[in-house]
This record gives structure tokens, sequence and C-alpha cells, in this order.
């Protein structure tokens, strides 16, 4: 059955809600059959009648008791019941109520019980504890139900006990599939009971969980259409692999990374070389059995587990799976921002609203998470912690935190304050941060005063020297160089303003041909920034980088309006458009002034909200050019007539229109200021607009006042006051939506500026020629690639990195403490808490008053027994005075007869067990259907077993079943002549006809089975009728782990026994069976022997101990025929003994279908039950553990 992903055998439930007659016979089938049920109590009927009886000792479940429950829950039917159907009935609520393992009773709100699902899951898990599975297939079988039902609870509570110690290994395919079908409490659960990420995921593992991503998941299209590419590009047969999946991740992580999983080479062909589990799992119709069926080889294991699987689980956007991989990740603060920037992208793409929102509010979930870890390491200690911020992590595609946390934009995350101290800390350089502004600015303008000790370095060395040193520290900061750049480009706007305005000349004179070297240093400087790449992710990307960019693409419109200038500038046709353009170009280069002052704390956050206010701007002229274009065509077309002057008609449209909005109200429009002197009557006049439509006279105005006027007032009330306040509404949301996070923003676009300036050569323009020609030849000439300065990017050692990794996990795990504890003191949890206990007081309280009863049963019982005991010592003392002729006959006190039912078993303490052991009386020769045979025995009662209670209509069939070798059997007993020969009691010829229990009664010429009554006469499918005489070898020796020590469980130590399976019954049997007359061996032994070993082994049972000598409770046994049988123990002390290594050679079965195996011996062996009572003896004979 396919159960969210993992595939069991179907379990079946009966599940009783009231029932008839046919009911019960359903009920006694499941129950025979090993099917579990659960009976709901109160539902009525026969449901009520098996619920009311079910807690009570079989030997209590009596006809009569029977026969009152039936009168109470069936009182209209009750008059139709005959006395064999109530003692039918009887019968079978005996046989249901004995396999209490099968039998859960439901009684909604008692015993804790709440839902009928959580008693079906139970019947289902005690049933299985119940079957004869040895060790591990037993407890996966629970497993894989609580698993299939979802049930964590289920599964911690009654399954990872300990009883049965669970090797990591087994929990993988089950692992696997909780993974898949999204159970994240289970997946917890087995990370708790020792699964190990590193040794569950590898390579094909991996594969495995991508090649079952959710069909509805984005990262399943975007991989698919991956793979489709590749198909239609070069191979059609290929396969999903792990660097399709890098490819995806790639343009999620940003180039910045590399790829995460390398493009594996022809020969690499990865393998598990996992052991076979005991379980068969199936997601999606795909074995995961055969995914860990590998042969014992290397096993590939993937770089880092963890990170794998984190991954898996957030491209999937799953929630709490991703947050219990985080937990065990140990580049924790990476996978964060790693996580945070992969589900951003999948939010950009996903076109469901819900999932995008969901996946938006999982990345700021990580982004927190990242935050809280930093925070802890922060406070621990700043300098590694801002290490870990810089460094190389080899699992995240050799980038570092802080590329991560700005490839996903997490401001929060920059802008926390140990990295802006980071920052801070780069952006002065080598200089100490508490070096006041001023006296920079006075050592950069006045460079000896550098040597005075003015400013002050972080280095203890540079303070003390002097010289090139100090020079070279102080003017490499980026603080320095920023400031000298800054002065460089006034020093470039005042000249190139200064040749604007008062030296622009035909010929250029000097200080514009400085202006024309100046821009080209400004040229290669930006060449130098499109070309930078130091983390090689190629020109095409780093292009992308650079222009995406605001101010980058305005440097560039700048210097190629500068360009186009310069060209019109030295054609002495368009000087004058040259200094046009020139001045234009002047504007933008004045405008990049603002990015300058992005640095500014103050102004900083200002310029922010002036660029998110433009974009309101751009906006608000689109809802105002319909009105100023509306209007102005409007009133053109009223007023002038056939206006073919272009220039003339824009400035009608919209130029006149847009400045009425400021108030410039034009005079003529209501006709009061009406002067023909002011226009063009034809439109001739180039300096004057045509006159507005007037009177033949030309004097005064034509055209309708009040219409005029009337547009012009609407038109004023929706600019001036509708769209101008919108406008300002606009402005002031704006505002105030980035007013709270304008901090933030900035802090987060200061790290663009300070590593812009700390890449920077240290001379500013034009001065950077110089550095600009070092770097030619250093790239071009020498081959020296660009590389990321370390105060950015470090490559720690591995020594120094595990050590780093292992204290950044140890105070992660302190902010997970912390986080728990905090959600604790949150009154929703505290209620919930309160809530949890106040349920687990009352179920404790319950299971107090439950254990208080069952304890005053077990005391009253006690009490019976012992009260039973004195009564026959009292009768001893009676009978033995009044032998002795002491007292007189009228004396002697009557004392009240003893139950039957009083009898203590002499063999086990408690009533459970000895209802286990047949209640006194065979239970398998009782069972209705007689094997093998489509005869039904009749229905017999506990309190009918004897022969000695009078039972009137007790008539059960006979049967006696038909055998090939009618030789060696009895007649078949249904007439008296044949039997007549046979001497019962006695040895009869070859054949031993006594009885290890003494002499059998003989009714009708026929034996009766000394235990009672079976229900079935004849001698069925035995051999002869009385008693059949088996013997049963229990070969045992001890069980030794690797180094031959033996082996213990609970101070005991165990034991193997040799045990062997038929090729038809599903259970394992001890290695005997029936004699026949003169022969010293069964003949099922001699069939796993080799004949030349018949005298040996015979030798060996003779050397044995009798453990059993008796009545067997076979199945088989009638009224007429029985088994009996002689149990040897053959224990062998030593590993090394000759006789158990003969023993070994000896064992040959020469049927196929026979298997022989040494078993352990433990209580859940699959043995027959009889077997099991003979190997229990065996086991305590040595005082072994069973």
């Amino acid at each position: 059955m396919l159960c969210l992903g993992v595939a069991i055998k179907i379990p079946i439930v009966c599940v009783v809600l009231e029932g008839g007659p046919g009911t019960l016979h359903t009920i006694y089938n499941a129950i025979t059959n090993g099917t579990p049920c659960v009976i709901v109590e109160g539902s009525g009927r026969v449901a009520d009648v098996i619920a009311q009886v079910a807690s009570l000792p079989v030997s209590e479940i009596t006809i009569c008791l029977i026969q009152q429950k039936l009168s109470l829950f069936f009182q209209e039917m009750f008059e139709t019941f005959t006395e064999s159907r109530v003692v039918e009935w009887t019968k079978k609520i005996q046989d249901i109520v004995r396999k209490r393992q099968l039998l859960t009773i439901f009684r909604e709100g008692k015993d804790g019980q709440q839902d009928v699902d959580v008693a079906i899951l139970q019947a289902l898990l005690k049933a299985s504890r119940s079957q004869d599975h040895f060790g591990h297939e037993n407890w996966d079988h629970q497993l894989k139900l609580a698993v299939a039902w979802n049930r964590v609870d289920i599964a911690r509570s009654e399954i990872f006990t300990d009883q049965w110690q669970w090797k990591p290994s087994d929990l993988h395919p089950t692992m696997t599939a909780a993974l898949i079908s999204n159970k994240p409490e289970f997946v917890k659960l087995f990370l708790e009971n020792g699964v190990r990420l590193k040794e569950f995921v590898t390579w094909d593992t991996l594969l495995y969980l991508y090649e079952n991503l959710e069909p509805s998941c984005l990262f399943h299209c975007k991989l698919h259409k991956v793979l489709a590419e590749e198909r239609l590009a070069c191979a059609p047969a290929a396969q999903l692999q792990m660097h399709h999946v890098a490819q995806v991740l790639r343009e999620l992580l940003g180039d910045s990374t590399q790829p995460l999983y390398p493009r594996p080479r022809h020969s690499d062909r990865p393998r598990l070389s996992l052991p076979v589990p005991h379980i068969k799992l199936n997601v999606q119709g795909v074995s995961l059995r055969s995914l860990y069926k590998r042969s014992s080889g290397h096993v590939t294991f993937t770089m880092d587990p963890v990170r794998d699987l984190l991954i898996w689980a957030i491209v999937q956007n799953r929630r709490e799976l991703a947050g219990i991989i985080w937990a065990q990740s140990q580049d924790c603060i990476a996978a964060a921002l790693a996580c945070s920037k992969i589900l951003k992208e999948l939010s950009k793409e996903e076109e469901d609203t819900d999932s995008s929102e969901e996946m938006l509010a999982l990345a700021d979930e990580f982004e927190h998470r990242a935050i809280g870890v930093f925070t802890e390491c922060y406070r621990k200690d700043e300098e590694r912690a801002q290490k870990l911020l810089i460094r190389v992590s080899e699992a995240w595609g050799k980038t570092t935190c802080l590329q991560l946390a700005l490839e996903a934009k997490d401001m929060k995350f920059v802008s926390h304050g140990g990295i802006q101290a980071f920052l801070t800390k780069v952006w002065w350089g080598q200089l100490c941060v508490d070096n006041g502004l001023w006296r920079v600015i006075l050592c950069m303008l006045a460079f000896p005063l550098l040597f005075t000790g003015l400013v002050s370095f972080r280095e203890k060395r540079l303070q003390a020297l002097g010289g090139p040193a100090r020079a070279r520290a102080f003017f490499n900061a980026p603080v320095v160089i920023f400031h000298l750049n800054i002065l460089s480009y006034f020093a470039f706007l005042c000249l190139l303003a200064y040749v604007l305005m008062v030296d622009f000349q035909p010929t250029p004179s000097w200080c514009e041909c400085l202006i024309y070297l100046w821009l080209f240093s400004l040229v290669c400087e930006e060449t130098r920034q499109l070309f930078y790449d130091p983390d090689e992710c190629g020109l095409r990307k780093m292009a992308s980088l650079y222009f995406s960019d605001f101010w980058n693409k305005l440097d560039v419109a700048a210097i190629l309006l500068f360009i186009v200038g310069l060209t019109c500038r030295l054609i002495p046709s368009t000087l004058y458009p040259g200094r046009i353009i020139l001045s234009l170009a002047f504007i933008m280069f004045c405008l990049r002034l603002m990015h300058i002052f992005t640095v500014s704390k103050t102004l900083g956050p200002k310029i922010i909200i002036v660029k998110r206010m433009m974009k309101d701007v751009f906006f608000f002229l689109f809802l105002l050019a319909v009105w100023v274009v509306s209007f102005g065509v409007a009133k053109q077309a009223i007023l002038i007539h056939n206006e073919s002057r272009v220039d003339w008609i824009f400035r009608g449209v919209v130029y006149h229109s847009y400045l009425t909005i400021f108030g410039q109200i034009p005079a003529y429009i209501d006709g009061v200021n009406f002067n023909m002197d002011q226009c063009s009557p034809n439109g001739t006049d180039p300096y004057k607009p045509k006159c507005p439509e007037s009177d033949a006279a030309g004097q005064a105005p034509a055209f309708p006042e009040w219409l005029t006027v009337l547009l012009l007032c609407l038109y004023l009330l929706f600019t001036n006051i509708l769209l101008l306040n919108l406008l300002i509404a606009m402005f002031n949301y704006t505002f105030q939506q980035v007013q709270e996070h304008t901090d933030q923003i900035w802090k987060f676009q200061r790290h663009d500026l300070i590593e812009e300036y700390h890449g920077r050569p240290p001379a500013p323009p034009p001065f950077i020629l110089l550095s600009h020609l070092q770097l030619l030849v250093k790239r071009v000439v020498l081959k020296i690639p660009a590389k990321r300065h370390k105060q950015l990017k470090n490559k720690l050692e591995k020594n120094e990195e595990a050590a780093l990794l292992s204290w950044e996990m140890y105070l992660k795990e302190n902010y997970l403490q912390n986080r728990q504890c905090q959600l604790q003191q949150q009154p929703e949890q505290r209620i919930q808490d309160i809530s949890s206990k106040v349920d687990a007081m009352v179920e404790l309280l319950d299971m107090d008053r439950v254990k208080r009863s069952s304890s005053m049963e077990q005391r009253l019982a006690s009490l019976e027994e012992q009260m039973a005991q004195t009564t026959r010592a009292l009768q001893w003392i009676v009978a033995t005075l009044k032998d002795s002729g002491f007292g007189s006959e009228a004396g002697v006190p009557t004392l009240a007869p003893q139950k039957a039912a009083d009898e203590p078993d002499a063999e086990l303490g408690s009533r459970r067990q000895a209802e286990e052991a047949g209640d006194g009386y065979h239970v398998n020769a009782r069972h209705l259907l007689y094997p093998n045979s489509p005869v039904t025995r009749f229905p017999v009662p506990n309190e009918k077993v004897p022969w000695k209670v009078e039972f009137a209509i007790y008539d059960p069939p006979f049967y006696t079943a038909e055998r090939k070798d009618t030789a060696l059997m009895d007649p078949v007993g249904d007439a008296p002549e044949p039997l007549s020969r046979i001497s019962f009691n006695t040895l009869d010829g070859p054949r031993d006809r006594r009885s290890f229990h003494g002499a059998y009664a003989v009714r009708d010429g026929l034996p009766l089975n000394p235990m009672g009554r079976t229900g079935l006469r004849g001698r069925g499918s035995l051999s002869c009728f009385g008693p059949n005489h088996a013997l049963h070898p229990v070969v045992t020796r001890w069980r030794r782990n690797q180094d031959g020590a033996i082996c213990r469980k609970s101070i005991k130590k165990m034991l193997e026994v040799l045990v062997v399976k038929r090729p038809l019954p599903e259970l394992w049997a001890l290695p005997g069976g029936s004699r026949e007359p003169g022969e010293k061996l069964p003949q099922k032994l001699k069939q796993i022997l080799r004949q030349e070993s018949w005298p040996a082994v015979e030798d060996l049972l003779r050397q044995g101990v009798e453990v059993y000598k008796g009545y067997v409770d076979d199945p088989r046994n009638t009224d007429n025929a029985w088994i009996e049988t002689v149990a040897i123990s053959v224990h062998f002390q030593d590993h090394n003994d000759v006789e158990l290594k003969r023993l070994n050679s000896y064992l040959h079965a020469r049927d196929p279908g026979v298997s022989i195996r040494w078993q352990v011996v433990d209580r859940r062996i699959p043995l027959y039950a009889n077997h099991k009572t003979i190997l229990q003896k065996a086991a305590a004979l040595f005082g072994a553990h069973y």
C-alpha cells in the first residue's frame, strides 16, 4: 500500500460497531487470521458483549455470563438463541479474548483515548508486536505503520523505547520517505535517534531526492527546463544529474558563487555501498530498497550533506523541515543567508501569490536566524565574528557571508552593528577609526603633518615607523582615497565651469586640454571598474553588474555626452552646439555629486528618499500629462484657428498649459484684456502668437468666454488641488515608508561605496593614469590576475577554519536555546504549555486510578488464594485429627468446598500467564477449524472441557483423514470390529500406546483424551488412536559476538537453537516429530541429517537432558488421538566443541525447500506455540534469556 510515500503491506483492521451473529463470526475469523480488531464500546450488541468481558480472565467467561450479557444487549433477539448457539458464542468469545494482543477496546473519552484513528494505530502496533517477527523486521513494520499514519507521538512512545536499539542505517530508507513526504516531526525523531546526515546523504540519495521533487515546485520546473535544453542541444538521452541542479542553483545564488556540484567526468559513475535494509519503502513508485542495494564498494558522499539537504528543503519552501536541517548545519550563517537568497529569487518567479508570500516570509525568517547567530558571535568575540563575514566558504561556492548577504539584499543583516563596525574598519584602512575627519583632511592638504603623530594607526608598528610605510598606509586607506577623489572631482567641476563660462575659445586653451586629460583618466577608471573581475565571473556578468548600478549608468551617460560635445566643439561649424552639449554634460557631472555624499550619515538617507520620490514624480507626470494635453488641445482649438507653426502649437498646448498650473494664466482667455497689438492676426509674425477668434472688426473676441473660463476653472481644480495634493500625499507616504528603513538602506548601500574605494587606486584623477599604467602592465604583460583584498575575502587555513566553524556551531546552539526560551515566555506558548501539563496531569490521574483498581484486584486475588490455601490446610488438619481418633463425628466443622476456579496454577504466577498457557486446558486442540480439512469442531467452552463435567448437547463430528501409508495407520475407527484388536494403555506390539499421564479411559472402544474434550472424534490426521509419541531435540549453543564472548541481554546469557523450516508452513520448528514404531529418531529429523550421522546423533540424544515429557497441545489432537512428546536438551558449552562442529557438518537438507539455521532464543522467535513452551523450559534450565 502506498501511504504518504511509504509502501507497506496493506494493514487490515476490523473495526466493530454494534453487530449481530454474523459480526461475531467476522471477528472470530479476523482474530484467527491475526487481524487486529478495534471494538467500539457503547455502540451496542456484539461490540458491547465483547467489551464487557474483554478485561476478564478466560476462566471467568462462562456460558452463564455470556447468557446474561446476551439477554442484556440482545433483548428482543435473545429468545431466538438456542443452548447450542449460546455455547458456540461462549467458545468464540473465549477464543477472541484469549488473543488480547489483537483486541483493542475503544472507549471514547476514557483512558485518555480521544480519536478512533489513534486506537486503530495502537491496535496495529500491538498486533505487530505480538507477531512472531524477530528483531528488526517486527520493529520496522511498526515504524512503517506509524509513518504511514503520520503519528510521531505514537512512534516516540511505542516504538523508540528501550526494548529495541535502532541502528542508524536501519532508519535511512524511512528517513528518505519522511523527507519526500514532508514529515518534519519524523525527520526530527530520526535525528534524535542516531541518524547522522553525513552518513545518510550520499550522491545517489541526493539525486533520488531531486528526482522526487513535488511536481508543483518551481524548482522542479526550472530543473526540467535545464534538462530539456541539454537534451535538445547535445544529449537526447541525458538523465538528471547533480550538475543540472548546480546550474539552477547558480542562477538563484548568483554568479559570485562557484557551482556547488561539479560536472562529473565520463568515468565517474557514483555508486552506493549501503547494506540492504530489512524494509521496503516506495516513493512515487520507485523502490528505496533498490536505492540502498549496492555492492560493498565505495560510498560517494557529498562535501556538505547538511547543506545539500537544506537546499533540497528550501527549494520546495518546506519551512519546518528546513528549520530542523538548518539546526544541524555547521556553516550556519552562510547557510541562512544562502537560503534567504534562494527564496527571494524563487519568489520573483513564483506565479502563485500565496506561495510567493510564504517564500518571502521564510527568507525573512532565515535572515533573522543569521542575525541571531552573528549577534551571539559578535557578543562573544568581535574579531572572530568579523572573520566569519569574510571567510571563503568552500561549501557555498567559494563565496563569503558578506557577499551572500549583499546578493540577497538582506538589509537587516548588513545594517547589523557588528557588520557596520567591520565596514567602518575597512573604510579607515590601517588608520584608527577614532581619528577625526579634520585630522585626515589636514594631513591630506599638509602632507608633512602626517609625520607629527596627528593621526594614529591601528598597528603599533606603523605608529613607531616613519617615512614611506606610514605614507603608504595613510594614502591606501579608502577614507583618504575617497576625500582625495572628492577634492579632485570638485576641481574638475570648477575647471569645467570656468572653461564653459569664461575660457571657451575656438582653439582649446591649456585649461581645456587639462579637462580633456582629466576626463580621459575618468574614462580609464570606469573601464577598470568594468573589467575588474576578482571572482572570475566573466565579462558579460561583470558588465551586467556594472550597469545595474544607477550611478555607473549616469557616469557613462555623462562621459558619452561629453564626448559628443567635444566632437562638435572640435568642428568649427558646430562650435556653439558643442558648448551647449558640454553644458548639459556639466549638469550630469554635477548630479554625480549625489553619489559622493551617500557616504554621509546625514545626507545619505536623504538622497535615498529623493531617489524613491523620483519614481513618484514620474508616475505623477503621467497623470499630469493627461490633463495638460487635454486642456491645452481644447484651449488651442477654441481660441486659435488653423495655427500652422509647430513651435507655437507646442507653446499653446503644452507650455502655456503647464505654466497655468503655477499661476501664469493667459490674459486673453476670458476676453477682458483682449489686445490685438500683442498677437499676429494671420500668424505671420514669428515672435507673436496668432490672434484668437475675433469679430469682423477685430476689436472684440468672438470665442465663448464662459466656456474657456469654465474649462480653466476645472483644469485648475483638478491640477492645482487634486493632482498636486496627490503628489504631496505620495511624497509623504514614500517618506514615511522609507524613513523607517532609511538607515538600513543607507547602511546597505554604504558597502558599495566602501568596496568601490577600497579597490580603487590611491591616486586621484588625473594622476590615477599612472596607477592605470601600472595595472595595464600587471594584467596584460605580466598576466597577474586580479584578486580581492583579504579584508573583504579571506581564505583560512583548514585548522583555523575548523576551529572557527566549531565555535560558530557552539554559539548557534546558544542562539537556538535562547530563542526557545523566548518562545516559551510568550503568552500563547505559556498557555499551550499549561494546557499540555493539565492534559498530562489528567492522564496521570486516570492511569493512577486504573493502577489502583488493578492493584486492588491483585490484592483480592491474592487474598482469595491465601484463603483457599488456609481452607485446604484446615481440611487436612480436621481429616488428620479425625483419623487419629480426636473429636467426634458430630463436632466436625463444615468447610465451604473450594471452587475449581480458585486452584492456583503450578507453573505460572498470574492469570494472564495462565491464560497464555491454556487456562489449565488445551487450547489449540479446541480450535474450531481442524487443520488442512473442511471439518469444523463442536464448540467446547473452557468449563465443558473436563470429561467429568456434564455436557448433554455435546455431539462432535467424526473425522479420520485418509493417508497413503495405511499399513502403518490404525483403522478408521468408524466400526468397532477393527478397533477391538487394539490394546490401549500398554505396549501393542511395536507401538507404545501408554501415556505419560497414566492410564486413560476407553469408551465405546475408543480412548479418551486425558486433557478433556476437543470437539472432534476419530483420530483426525494422526497415525493412531491414543497417544502418538514424538521426540523433539532442543539443540542449543551460546550466542557469541565476533570476539567469541557470550552475548548477554538483561544480564542473562543468550542462547541459539537449531530450527528447521518446511516448505509450506510459515513458522520454524524444532528438528523433530513423530517416531515410527521401532525407530529411535523421528523421520523429520533424519531428513535433515546425513545417514552416516544417525548413530552419532542417537548418542548425543542419550547424553542429553530431558526438559519435558507429556501432552502436547496440538491443533491435530482429537477426543480419541493426541500427541505426547519427549523434549531432550542437547547443549554445547564451547563454540569450539568437536561435537558441535561435527553436528554442523551432519546437517544436510535433502529437500531444497527445507531451511536449517541457528536462531537466537527469544520470546518473539517465530516458532510453533507448543515448541515455544518446550524452548522456554530449555532456556530456564540454563538460566538463559528468553
